[in-house]
Protein backbone atom coordinates (compact mmCIF):
# COMPACT_ATOMS: atom_id res chain seq x y z
CA UNK A 1 0.00 0.00 0.00
CA UNK A 2 1.19 3.79 -1.35
CA UNK A 3 1.49 5.58 2.22
CA UNK A 4 1.89 9.18 0.50
CA UNK A 5 0.56 12.09 2.40
CA UNK A 6 -1.96 14.23 0.62
CA UNK A 7 -1.88 17.81 0.96
CA UNK A 8 -5.42 19.61 0.65
CA UNK A 9 -5.21 23.43 -0.36
CA UNK A 10 -8.01 25.74 0.12
CA UNK A 11 -8.60 29.14 -1.13
CA UNK A 12 -10.44 31.54 -2.79
CA UNK A 13 -10.26 32.55 -6.56
CA UNK A 14 -11.06 36.03 -6.87
CA UNK A 15 -11.58 36.84 -10.61
CA UNK A 16 -9.91 40.76 -11.76
CA UNK A 17 -13.17 42.29 -11.83
CA UNK A 18 -14.78 41.59 -8.84
CA UNK A 19 -15.22 44.48 -6.42
CA UNK A 20 -14.82 44.05 -2.61
CA UNK A 21 -15.25 46.11 0.11
CA UNK A 22 -12.44 47.31 2.69
CA UNK A 23 -14.32 44.75 5.17
CA UNK A 24 -14.07 42.06 2.50
CA UNK A 25 -11.14 42.72 1.55
CA UNK A 26 -9.53 42.74 4.82
CA UNK A 27 -10.47 39.18 5.74
CA UNK A 28 -9.41 38.42 2.14
CA UNK A 29 -5.99 39.26 2.91
CA UNK A 30 -5.97 38.49 6.81
CA UNK A 31 -4.88 42.11 7.34
CA UNK A 32 -6.60 44.99 9.69
CA UNK A 33 -8.26 48.06 8.64
CA UNK A 34 -5.22 49.97 9.43
CA UNK A 35 -2.94 47.84 7.49
CA UNK A 36 -4.78 47.95 4.27
CA UNK A 37 -4.88 51.76 4.98
CA UNK A 38 -0.95 52.07 5.08
CA UNK A 39 -1.16 49.88 1.52
CA UNK A 40 -3.29 52.42 0.19
CA UNK A 41 -1.38 55.43 1.59
CA UNK A 42 1.82 53.88 0.25
CA UNK A 43 0.51 52.86 -3.45
CA UNK A 44 0.40 49.22 -3.10
CA UNK A 45 -3.35 49.51 -3.99
CA UNK A 46 -5.45 51.73 -5.58
CA UNK A 47 -9.11 52.22 -4.21
CA UNK A 48 -12.22 53.81 -5.76
CA UNK A 49 -14.34 56.22 -3.42
CA UNK A 50 -12.80 59.13 -1.21
CA UNK A 51 -13.07 57.79 1.69
CA UNK A 52 -12.50 54.13 3.53
CA UNK A 53 -16.24 53.70 4.05
CA UNK A 54 -16.75 53.78 0.24
CA UNK A 55 -13.31 52.35 -1.18
CA UNK A 56 -13.70 49.80 -3.30
CA UNK A 57 -10.95 47.26 -4.31
CA UNK A 58 -10.43 45.35 -7.61
CA UNK A 59 -9.18 42.02 -7.52
CA UNK A 60 -5.97 42.67 -8.90
CA UNK A 61 -5.59 44.63 -5.61
CA UNK A 62 -5.69 41.39 -3.72
CA UNK A 63 -2.60 39.75 -5.66
CA UNK A 64 -0.50 42.80 -5.12
CA UNK A 65 -1.06 42.67 -1.37
CA UNK A 66 -0.37 39.19 -1.35
CA UNK A 67 3.08 39.76 -3.81
CA UNK A 68 3.52 43.01 -1.30
CA UNK A 69 3.52 40.67 1.70
CA UNK A 70 5.84 38.11 0.01
CA UNK A 71 8.19 40.83 -1.25
CA UNK A 72 8.26 41.91 2.65
CA UNK A 73 8.24 38.66 4.14
CA UNK A 74 11.06 37.47 1.57
CA UNK A 75 13.10 40.12 1.39
CA UNK A 76 12.77 42.39 3.87
CA UNK A 77 11.27 45.12 1.57
CA UNK A 78 9.35 48.03 3.26
CA UNK A 79 5.94 49.09 1.95
CA UNK A 80 6.90 51.88 0.03
CA UNK A 81 9.42 49.65 -1.68
CA UNK A 82 7.30 46.71 -2.23
CA UNK A 83 5.02 49.41 -4.12
CA UNK A 84 7.76 50.59 -6.23
CA UNK A 85 8.22 46.71 -7.21
CA UNK A 86 4.91 46.21 -7.93
CA UNK A 87 4.92 49.27 -10.25
CA UNK A 88 7.97 48.52 -11.95
CA UNK A 89 7.23 45.08 -12.65
CA UNK A 90 3.86 45.85 -14.18
CA UNK A 91 5.25 48.44 -16.11
CA UNK A 92 7.86 45.99 -17.44
CA UNK A 93 5.11 43.15 -18.17
CA UNK A 94 3.19 46.36 -20.60
CA UNK A 95 6.04 46.88 -22.07
CA UNK A 96 6.99 43.53 -22.84
CA UNK A 97 3.62 43.18 -24.25
CA UNK A 98 4.14 45.95 -26.83
CA UNK A 99 7.24 44.62 -28.09
CA UNK A 100 5.59 41.35 -28.74
CA UNK A 101 2.59 43.10 -30.62
CA UNK A 102 5.56 44.90 -32.50
CA UNK A 103 7.04 41.52 -33.50
CA UNK A 104 4.20 39.92 -34.85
Amino acid sequence: MNSEKLTLLTGDLVEEDVEMSLAQLCRACELSEAQIVELVEEGVIDPRGNKPSNWRFQGVSLRRIRFARNLQRDLSVNTPGAALALDLLEELEELRARLRRFEE
